[in-house]
C-alpha cells in the first residue's frame, strides 16, 4: 500500500470537510488560501486514498421525531460463548448488514462488540433482538442501554493532534 503523507493545507481541508461536506471548492479553496483547481484535485486525492470514506448529511433526531414519533437508540453490548476469528467475523457480517445498526465495535476487554442501533419502537427493537441476538446460538449475553438524552453527536475527528 502505497504510504499518504498529509501537509498542513491536507490536514486543513479535512478539517473543513468534517464541519461542512456541502461547502462548495470555491469556497472551500479562500478558506484555505489555494486556488478553486488546486483544492479539487486535493480533495480528490483524499478521497481516491480513502482518508474521506463518505459524504453524508446527518439528520436531527429531535426534528425527525417531531414528524416521526420518537425512535429509539440504544447501545447494546455482546459478549460472544466462541471468540474465535470466524465466529467474530460472522457476527460482525450479520451485524453490519442489519439496517437498525448505525455503528458496529468490536472491543476489547469487555464484550465482544458494542453497537449502536437505531428502532422506531420497542417492537422494532425485540424484532431486532430477535434477528441478531437470540437466533444466534453463538450470542452468549446482551446487555442494552437505552438513550434518554442524546447530550452530544460529533462524528468528527481531530486531526490536527500530534503523535
Amino acid at each position: 500500500m502505497k504510504q499518504i503523507t498529509l501537509d498542513a493545507i491536507d490536514l486543513k481541508l479535512l478539517d473543513f470537510l468534517q464541519t461542512n461536506a456541502s461547502i462548495s471548492n470555491q469556497a472551500m479553496a479562500e478558506r484555505v488560501h489555494i486556488s478553486p483547481p488546486t483544492c479539487l484535485r486535493r480533495v480528490k486525492a483524499l478521497r481516491d486514498s480513502g482518508l474521506i470514506e463518505h459524504q453524508i448529511a446527518i439528520l436531527n433526531t429531535d426534528k425527525l421525531a417531531a414528524i416521526q414519533g420518537h425512535g429509539l437508540t440504544a447501545l447494546v453490548e455482546i459478549t460472544l460463548d466462541r471468540q474465535g476469528a470466524e465466529h467474530l467475523e460472522a457476527f460482525e457480517v450479520r451485524a453490519v448488514q442489519d439496517n437498525a445498526v448505525q455503528q458496529c465495535y468490536r472491543v476489547s476487554p469487555g464484550p465482544d462488540f458494542c453497537l449502536v442501533v437505531y428502532c422506531a419502537d420497542m417492537p422494532a427493537y425485540l424484532a431486532l433482538a430477535n434477528r441478531l441476538f437470540t437466533q444466534d446460538a453463538n450470542v452468549r449475553n446482551v446487555k442494552a442501554f437505552f438513550s434518554v438524552k442524546r447530550a452530544k453527536f460529533a462524528p468528527r475527528i481531530d486531526v490536527n493532534f500530534k503523535k
